[in-house]
């Protein structure tokens, strides 16, 4: 794994950089983002395992492989997936 050092101006602290994992289940899942107005329930992220409140915006994805996994993300829980490191 790569590390960054900190140094002046707009660097990085020093640690690890996660790679990209090899395989992604959500690789080409259909996205949907809801609004504000349509989250009239309470759902709970897989990114970060906390609850999205009803009248939050975000975004519902559907693998292709397996459309009954269809799950309910935090817009930057989503964006911010491939820069997490793999658990397990």
């Amino acid at each position: 794994m790569q590390q960054r050092v900190r140094g002046v101006g707009r660097r990085w602290h020093t640690g690890l950089v996660a790679k990209k994992p090899k395989f992604d289940f959500w690789e080409g899942a259909e996205t949907r983002a809801i609004q504000p107005y349509q989250a009239n329930k309470v759902y709970l992220c897989p990114g970060c395992n906390r609850d999205i409140p009803k009248g939050l915006g975000h975004i519902v994805a559907v693998p292709p492989e397996a459309v009954d996994l269809r799950r309910h993300w935090h817009r930057g829980c989503w964006n911010g997936r491939a820069n997490r490191a793999q658990k397990g």
